[in-house]
């Protein structure tokens, strides 16, 4: 069976090398597939553009003729299933891969002539581009050389603006957002911006009916100095004899559809109207103050374009209506007055969700299925309430055995969520949501957990958190109330004492890993706060430079302790004298995790990310160890991947001290945990495919570094703790791969992980690449002598959904 296994692996590997190099010699062959008066064109290139224009330029180069990016895989992917009798198909064409760049000699010239008109928007006036084609063995090279000429700058700015409050308006604005100043170089797409800024700012002051036409320039160049000058105009109406108008609102009617259907002919409206808003619900499923608190468009104020666009957008993150139409009539009664009309269209209001999920990766097998039922309005004022049932179970795999016959791990929970799209505080917040939806979310949950012949863990959790938004990019999340009652039982201590074998095959679990035991069996409560804070975040998806940051803090036992001291508990939680509240010792720690993150854009589809991630959980006061379930793991998936989760670590140990086998069976996953960690990643990402059933291939390349610690007193291993002399020894390194397939909603991801440097091993025995490139079958048979069940893999791969980080 062993040896079926090893020629499976073998022909996987050979089968995907094969595949590669098939693509790669399809897309490097395509030249045979055009007609023989055709060529492809292999190379683009832009001469004699400064370096700051020269990216830009090459936009401006139709894609049609570009040349292919990615080794020629995309075209190599195309070329498989888009040829037929040697030529490429007219129809049925398949959406893979990129077709080969055909040379024409029509999209040249429009390159040359769209390249030639932005550098003349970008001040180059005397402009010139030429483009030359050179063709051999049907491939093809082309070259665009510029004669820029010299650059023109604005010398003088002028304005004609006959109405004086607008003028006075633009002038007093203008400092806060012009790009126009005299003595840049001349550049269009500054005139842009200013025409877009102008624009917003009357918007922005009651000038409903302005719109962009009325801003124009007119540059004047005189082309023996290399000046330029530029008026800019804002025209009045078309009827010079008016001019622009400042327009209020007036009473807003805010009607919501029946159904998700929509809205029907006819309307039969609210005869009442209150503070300014008349509030219809057709479908009579809304409260009218959850839905009305988030329209900022005001009776009385001067219209603000910021304000409607303000209350399109929470209206619709209320997640309660599938659309959002705001118009406006202008008022019989007055000539500058608005009355908004708020068009709500409901969606469905409740879902049921089925998920399931195969955590596989070359040591374990397993999977986990959930339920969860959500309604989006559960009390009529859009909470969603959420209700979610789950369990999963995880197998150790390997030896020829059943997939789970050596379950080690079974998981079960239930838990239930209201969320308030509003902050629930005694005290009035003004413009709530301004920068951001508030949320105010009550949630209890109720965890089990089995870890084979070794504890049983029951954790009871209750909290009541607080989310809002400072800007776009900045996020806190506050949970004043954090209660969590955890009772474990060890299953060692049940065992029937006359059961002398099976009682001393696993009372070695007690003496090699006693801590993490401990924690485990333990009863307790945990009262306390906690916070994070993000930075960036809504960047995460986007192509750019930025950095990201999230820090969070968990804090508890402080107020307990207080009132403890406050009322002369005398304890000593070394000897095993803990204060207790109702009969139970509370926990107090604190425990902060940052996580840093530099996304650098490389331009195209290539970027590249730094990160590092760090944390510690410190137990002092009444507790000596932080909760288990407050412990840190390394390797997974979003870590050192080259390590299975909980399999790194902690420091420099290795499972060796265990030397009962079904001890080291049992501990499985609970004696590589620490209260400390550090990780650091690398990574490089690119395309790979742009078209793939509708998705995209992308590629990365990766190194990660990292480990936990304990820093504790209580754990019978020295080699686990933190010394900061001895960080190099203990650093693990893992390199490695992967493929993202992104469908646009999903990102579905596998990476293989290779070891580099294992901390488990001592002095250059750690540097396992080594045993990997030369005797690796020697080195993981000796491996397994001592470290049954356990087999040394030097990949790791690892499938998920969503990019690592």
């Amino acid at each position: 069976m062993k040896a079926y296994k090893y020629n499976y692996k073998q022909q996987v590997q050979i089968l995907t090398i094969l595949l590669f190099i098939l693509v790669f010699i399809a897309g490097c062959s395509s030249t045979k597939y055009i007609e023989s008066y055709q060529s492809i064109v292999k190379k683009v290139k832009i001469d004699s553009i400064d370096k700051a224009f020269e990216e830009q330029a090459y936009n401006y180069v139709q894609k049609d003729i570009r040349a292919s990016e990615g080794l020629g895989i995309n075209i190599g992917i195309y070329n498989i299933f888009n040829t037929k009798n040697g030529k490429y198909k007219t129809s049925n064409i398949k959406p893979l891969g990129s077709p080969p760049p055909i040379l024409d000699s029509n999209l040249v010239e429009i390159s040359r002539v769209q390249i030639e008109k932005y550098l003349k928007s970008k001040g180059f006036f005397m402009a010139k581009v030429k483009s030359e084609i050179e063709v051999k063995d049907k491939k093809a090279k082309l070259r665009f050389v510029a004669e820029q000429g010299p650059a023109f700058f604005v010398n003088k700015i002028s304005y004609e603006i006959p109405d004086s409050t607008i003028k006075t308006l633009y002038l007093s604005n203008k400092k806060s957002f012009t790009h126009l100043r005299e003595g840049m170089q001349y550049d269009e797409d500054s005139l842009s911006y200013e025409r877009e800024q102008i624009y917003q700012v009357m918007r922005q002051n009651g000038y409903y009916d302005f719109v962009r036409p009325y801003v124009r320039y007119a540059p004047d160049s005189n082309q023996n100095n290399s000046k330029v000058s530029v008026k800019l105009i804002i025209d009045n109406p078309i009827d010079s004899s008016l001019k622009h108008k400042v327009y209020t609102i007036g009473e807003t009617n805010i009607i919501i559809a029946p159904n998700s259907d929509g809205f029907t002919d006819s309307l039969k409206l609210n005869d009442r109207s209150f503070r300014g808003i008349r509030y219809t619900d057709l479908s009579k499923r809304f409260r009218r103050n959850p839905i009305t608190r988030y329209d900022f468009i005001r009776e009385g104020e001067i219209y603000d374009i910021r304000k409607e666009t303000l209350t399109y957008d929470r209206l619709y993150e209320l997640n309660v209506f599938k659309n959002v139409k705001i118009d406006y009539t202008k008022a019989k009664d007055s000539s500058n007055k608005v009355e908004p009309v708020i068009m709500l269209i409901p969606q469905k209001r409740m879902s049921n969700r089925i998920e399931g999920e195969i955590p596989f990766n070359s040591g374990t097998v397993g999977f986990t299925l959930s339920n969860t039922y959500t309604n989006n309005n559960f009390l009529r004022g859009a909470e969603k309430f959420q209700f979610q049932v789950k369990g999963g179970l995880q197998s150790r795999i390997g030896s020829g055995q059943s997939i789970f016959r050596d379950i080690y791990q079974r998981d079960f929970s239930v838990s239930a969520s209201l969320t308030v799209p509003r902050l629930m505080v005694p005290f009035a917040i003004p413009m709530m949501g301004k920068n951001g939806m508030p949320y105010t979310t009550f949630s209890s949950s109720y965890l089990y957990a089995l870890q084979k012949d070794i504890t049983v863990r029951r954790i009871f959790i209750n909290s009541i958190s607080y989310d809002w938004v400072e800007t776009k990019s900045k996020l806190h999340s506050l949970t004043p109330l954090n209660f969590e009652y955890r009772f474990g039982s060890v299953l060692i201590d049940t065992l029937d004492k006359s059961d002398i074998d099976k009682y001393n095959s696993n009372k070695e679990i007690f003496e090699k890993n006693s801590y993490n035991i401990k924690l485990l069996g333990r009863k307790d409560f945990t009262l306390g706060v906690k916070y994070a804070y993000s930075l960036n975040a809504d960047k995460l998806l986007e192509n750019r430079s930025f950095i990201y940051f999230k820090g969070n803090i968990d804090l508890a036992g402080n107020l307990l302790q207080l009132a403890s001291s406050i009322s002369g508990n005398k304890h000593d939680p070394k000897n095993g004298d803990y204060a207790t509240i109702f009969g139970l010792p509370f926990n107090q720690y604190v425990r902060p995790e940052v996580d840093i993150r530099w996304y650098k854009k490389l331009g195209g589809d290539k970027q590249f990310i730094a990160r590092i991630n760090g944390g510690v959980g410190y137990a002092y006061g009444n507790s000596i160890a932080i909760p288990f379930e407050k412990l840190f793991y390394a390797g997974g998936s979003s870590g050192v991947r080259a390590w299975q989760a909980r399999t790194l670590g902690p420091g420099n140990y290795n499972r060796e001290v265990i030397t009962s086998v079904e001890a080291r069976n049992s501990s499985y996953g609970i004696d590589q945990l620490g209260q400390m960690r550090i990780e650091a990643n690398l990574e490089y990402r690119y395309m790979l495919i742009s078209k793939l059933f509708g998705g995209k291939l992308k590629g990365a390349t990766f190194i990660d570094m990292g480990n936990v610690w304990n820093i504790s007193a209580g754990n019978p291993q020295p080699e686990t703790y933190f010394k900061i002399k001895e960080l190099g020894k203990q650093i693990a390194i893992g390199a490695g791969m992967g493929f993202r397939y992104d469908v646009q909603f999903f990102v579905f991801r596998f990476d293989l992980g290779l070891k580099v440097k294992d901390p488990q091993f001592k002095g250059s025995e750690q540097w396992v690449i080594s045993k990997f490139l030369n005797g690796a079958s020697d080195f993981k048979n000796n491996y397994y002598l001592t470290h049954n069940p356990d087999r040394y893999r030097f990949m790791q791969y690892n499938f998920g959904i969503g990019m690592p980080f």
